[in-house]
């Protein structure tokens, strides 16, 4: 669910930009290759006519109107679905339209230079003011997922209802108006990623182009870029919400935007953050040497251990007080522990392993043939094991049959399976019955991706990192350009893929003064990675979000 690259090349917007006109004879034989290149890949363009000698897309937009009722009130608002077109950073558009006109491009069409149609969902409250009414921009992250979950699960007009933590049946789904829409808020823009969703990329070397850390962020900073200009909304108070993988992303962009672009933000919801990869407990074996990983997932896994009833002995009444015990152990003893590596006497490594058996229910003795070291695939395999059962990665709450009782990890995340076909299933209804949103293109929930850059150019210019992605001075250098930027962390104490300890951890150790800390504040729920699955958490995450975007969205 990760990854990052450079960006030297900016990405240039051509939502607007008129074609220029062809010879009649070298526009039909360019636009026949186009036509070739569609045919081979029919969900390579949204739009049939899309593709001509000098670009493959065309921006496109659908308008409707609905109504939602938020906290008693009802709001109007409109709604547009439609795709707004970006490029590579090194795209000439002059000389290849030179090239074009002159019939000389008619052969290399499918060389053109890379371009992506994003995709887009937004809601505008009517009757509202546009340069007062806040602007919030959403995605999801992957890298390389749509955003039909904040979309259809948390904040838009309509909610796609699932299971609070069990399998939900197939379809049909229910679609209820969404009581918790942000829209009494803000304004929403939902964004689905390069080759996501509706979104397409095209061109020479498209994924290059596109699926990488930096070349990523480039891509949404001009497409913000360009709703901004096309909408009017350059003075709108502005806000990022990103989950997931869309947390690095939306570090790293705002600093872009701030950095580069003087495009000041008010401020950044974090849902279920991860900024530093090496604080990752997917894989964190891969990583010897650098144990913070595992005190980071710790209360997430006795967060498991007591929803599903293993703790040893009496079951705490009260889940946040005993976290805050558990919080207490990671950072000492257990922290200590595995400091020590192989010079920990063997009488501490077994009373160690003791209490972390305590803490989640796993055998003191599987933690010490695992050298106190448990990675989230080993967790979900072991933690209910001797039930024939795996716990949930996005949401530890979830279970399901365990594939293969004899693996080492699970091999699949119940979670994921028990939602999915209500979301796809949803929305895909959704955006044709309701937004009017033609197209025979798949939405795609995930870009299949077949590579991720991981390179990532730091703030400062002063070099490029390859290693495991780290965005923490990305984010800290936004927050020390613009002191008014404020930050939302929110997670879900049962989220094993991003642990909530893990997100609280880095904005502890943001490296910026100790005034700027005021600037973050915090919201975690008894839900998963998506805290919206568990309805009285979507309330509250609704709550703290639209408290924040008020709170920061006053004239000064």
């Amino acid at each position: 669910m990760r990854s990052a690259l450079s960006l030297a090349a900016a990405v240039s917007l051509l939502a607007l930009t008129p074609t220029l006109a062809l010879a009649k004879s070298d526009d039909t034989d360019a636009n026949a290759k186009a036509e070739a290149i569609r045919n081979a890949d029919p969900d390579g363009v949204p739009d049939p006519d899309s593709a001509t000698t000098t670009h493959f897309f065309k921006p496109r937009k659908v308008e409707t109107s609905g109504t939602v009722t938020v906290g008693g009130h009802a709001i109007a608002y409109t709604a547009e679905a439609g795709a707004l077109v970006v490029h590579q950073s090194d795209w000439d558009d002059t000389a290849w339209r030179e090239k074009a006109a002159t019939g000389k491009a008619k052969d290399d069409v499918k060389d053109a230079p890379a371009e992506a149609s994003m995709f887009y969902t937004a809601y505008f409250k009517k009757g509202a003011p546009a340069t007062d009414r806040p602007i919030t921009f959403l995605f999801n992250g992957g890298p390389g997922s749509a955003t039909i979950w904040l979309h259809m699960g948390a904040f838009g007009p309509r909610r796609v209802i699932t299971s609070n933590d069990t399998h939900t049946p197939p379809a049909p789904y229910r679609l209820v108006d969404n009581a918790y829409s942000l829209l009494d808020a803000s304004d929403l823009v939902f964004i689905d990623a390069p080759g996501a969703g509706w979104s397409r990329i095209a061109g020479k070397d498209k994924d290059k182009a596109f699926w990488g850390v930096d070349q990523d962020v480039h891509a949404f900073r001009e497409f913000i870029k360009a709703f901004l200009s096309g909408h009017g909304r350059w003075n709108s108070p502005k806000f990022l919400l990103g989950e997931s993988y869309g947390t690095p992303r939306a570090s790293a962009l705002v600093n872009a935007l701030q950095s580069d672009d003087s495009v000041d933000f008010n401020g950044v919801v974090l849902l279920s953050a991860i900024l530093n990869f090496d604080l990752s407990a997917d894989a964190p074996e891969r990583n010897p040497g650098v144990d913070n990983a595992y005190v980071m997932s710790l209360p997430t896994v006795a967060a498991t251990a007591w929803y599903h009833n293993r703790l040893s002995g009496t079951r705490p009444a009260e889940l946040e007080p005993f976290l805050h015990e558990v919080e207490h152990f990671a950072t000492t003893d257990y922290a200590m522990a595995l400091m020590q590596g192989s010079t920990l006497p063997d009488a501490q490594r077994q009373e160690m392993a003791n209490r972390l058996a305590g803490y989640t229910g796993i055998s003191a003795a599987y933690w010490l043939r695992s050298n106190l070291r448990l990675n989230v695939g080993q967790v979900m395999q072991h933690l209910q094991e001797d039930q024939g059962l795996t716990v949930g990665r996005i949401d530890s709450r979830f279970s399901g049959p365990t594939l293969d009782p004899t693996a080492k990890e699970a091999g699949y995340d119940p979670q994921g399976a028990a939602m999915s076909s209500a979301y796809v299933s949803a929305f895909n209804a959704y955006a044709r019955d309701s937004l009017h949103y033609t197209t025979q293109a798949t939405y795609k929930p995930f870009a299949g991706l077949t590579e991720w850059d991981m390179e990532h150019r730091l703030p400062d210019g002063t070099r490029t990192e390859s290693g495991p992605l780290n965005v923490m001075p990305d984010l800290a250098n936004a927050m020390k350009q613009n002191t008014q930027l404020k930050i939302l962390l929110a997670g879900g104490y049962f989220d094993l893929a991003t642990p909530y300890f893990e997100g609280r951890y880095e904005m502890n150790h943001l490296p910026v003064p100790a005034s700027l800390q005021a600037n973050i504040s915090y919201a975690y729920f008894p839900s998963g990675h998506m805290v919206y699955a568990n309805e009285a958490s979507l309330k509250g995450f609704h709550d703290a979000t639209a408290a924040f975007i008020a709170a920061n969205s006053k004239a000064h």
